[in-house]
């Protein structure tokens, strides 16, 4: 079920949260949890068999954990490698298999494999559980389903953000559904709502048409359109599903942690990755770098350690290359900041002309970074990029459609809304200080609302990128 159809908006949450109204504190629990569960079944129901069976080998693995510490490593160990082999078998099976058959040793046949949706999220979810009771950061969770609904909640379930146990454990023990959280969350929730169909959806279309095309038949300046409105629509797609879960958090009663904070002006990519889906650079932080040692070595070993996150980083975004010439990119961007000492120069470069170079070098790496992570294959991915560049000869009779095809006085209207609510222009915005303020806030927020569920009427299926990871 997605956040932004017709059902989910006017069925299942307002069916939902009368049910939380009318009923006791203490049958909320119970009643989140089979609607999460029967959130995530609406679309693929075989596939609830595999996210309560990583609940189960977590509940089971921790209460091991916890019972023989002596013991603790190998059953960690084998908690953690049950939980993977799940993730590992959907999502890059197949992956492996190709990469193997390619070294012409020996041909083991492709299976037919369906990812199942939010199986990368979900499973990090409760590796970090697992993690933090070998650790003995929290207690182990005896009672089963407040375990299951801690990793299944469904505003988070398939796209994040990241949640960790200790951060919503007392929320799961107690909490209050009331007029204020409820207010805020709807309000929110349309801010990520709109942020997806009005946003996302419109530059969505023009990056689709434009990477649809082979790369001699675009123009230089339509191969910088089509990066820009993927850039964008990837941001807005992505923040605006962590803005509807943080929103529909709230409404039941539940604080997430920010996923996003205004990534595209950073001005170092060291900087764009404290901004930029920061509940999985967090994980990574806590459960890979810091064990591997961080930055507490030699440069040598803080470079291999970034590396290795980096590596992992693609990694976990998908089974292609693309996906991990698109974190290597990246690692190599931070380890040469690290090296540079990026603190430093943070605060030797205070000039004006300074600045702005560095949000430009910064705009250009991320920039070139998710026309990889786009493109289908490198060899087109590195084709994409000579084009932008002008190193790829373009041939004027292949050339079908001009800049006018990919884009009208609309979507020029989005690019510029895009622009504007990528900085902290309206940061507050959910805090106005006056009533007057705050009833323009309440029409505004409905004018979106609707616009918004106009375009979800006009469109069959919209769904979120991060879906596929």
């Amino acid at each position: 079920m997605l956040f932004s159809s017709i059902t989910f908006i006017f069925l299942f949450l307002p069916v939902l949260l009368f049910l939380c109204l009318i009923t006791k504190q203490k049958y909320h629990n119970i009643i989140l949890l089979l609607a999460s569960i029967l959130f995530y079944a609406f679309g693929e129901p075989k596939y609830v068999l595999i996210m309560l069976s990583i609940i189960l080998i977590s509940y089971i693995g921790t209460l091991l954990i916890d019972k023989f510490r002596n013991f603790k490593k190998p059953l960690l160990f084998l908690t953690i490698l049950s939980n993977l082999s799940f993730l590992i078998y959907f999502k890059y099976f197949n992956f492996i298999i190709e990469n193997f058959n390619s070294l012409n040793i020996y041909h083991i046949d492709i299976v037919k494999i369906v990812m199942p949706i939010g199986i990368s999220f979900y499973t990090f979810q409760a590796l970090s559980y697992v993690i933090d009771v070998y650790r003995e950061e929290v207690k182990v969770q005896k009672n089963l389903y407040k375990l299951a609904l801690y990793i299944c909640l469904f505003p988070q379930l398939v796209a994040g953000p990241i949640i960790k146990y200790h951060d919503i454990s007392d929320a799961i023990d107690s909490r209050e559904i009331n007029f204020d959280s409820v207010n805020i969350g709807v309000k929110r929730f349309i801010i990520g709502l709109s942020k997806k169909m009005l946003i996302a959806n419109t530059l969505g279309l023009i990056a689709d048409k434009i990477f649809e095309q082979p790369v001699t038949a675009l123009p230089h300046l339509v191969s910088w359109l089509g990066a820009f409105a993927y850039t964008f629509q990837l941001y807005f797609d992505f923040s605006g599903y962590s803005d509807m879960a943080i929103g529909l958090g709230l409404i039941f009663g539940f604080r997430f942690m920010e996923n996003f904070n205004y990534p595209y002006i950073s001005k170092s990519i060291t900087e764009f990755w404290r901004r930029w889906h920061i509940s999985l650079s967090t994980w990574f932080k806590q459960y890979v770098y810091i064990p591997l040692g961080g930055n507490k070595g030699t440069k040598l070993a803080t470079v291999r350690n970034l590396g290795i996150v980096f590596l992992l980083t693609g990694i976990w975004h998908g089974a292609a290359w693309t996906f991990i010439v698109w974190g290597i990119w990246h690692g190599m961007f931070i380890i040469i900041e690290k090296l540079l000492n990026i603190k430093e120069i943070d605060e030797k470069c205070t000039k004006i002309w300074q600045i702005v170079l560095r949000h430009i070098y910064c705009i250009l790496v991320f920039t070139i970074g998710w026309v990889i992570f786009r493109s289908p294959d490198l060899h087109y991915a590195i084709n994409y990029i000579g084009n932008m560049l002008g190193l790829v000869s373009i041939n004027e009779k292949n050339i079908v459609y001009d800049m006018t095809y990919y884009i009208d006085v609309y979507e020029v209207i989005m690019f510029v809304a895009a622009i504007l609510c990528s900085v902290p222009i309206f940061k507050n915005i959910l805090q106005p200080k006056s009533t007057f303020k705050n009833i323009c806030l309440n029409i505004w927020l409905l004018m979106l609302f609707i616009l918004s569920v106009s375009a979800i009427a006009m469109n069959t299926y919209n769904p979120f990128i991060y879906f596929r990871f």
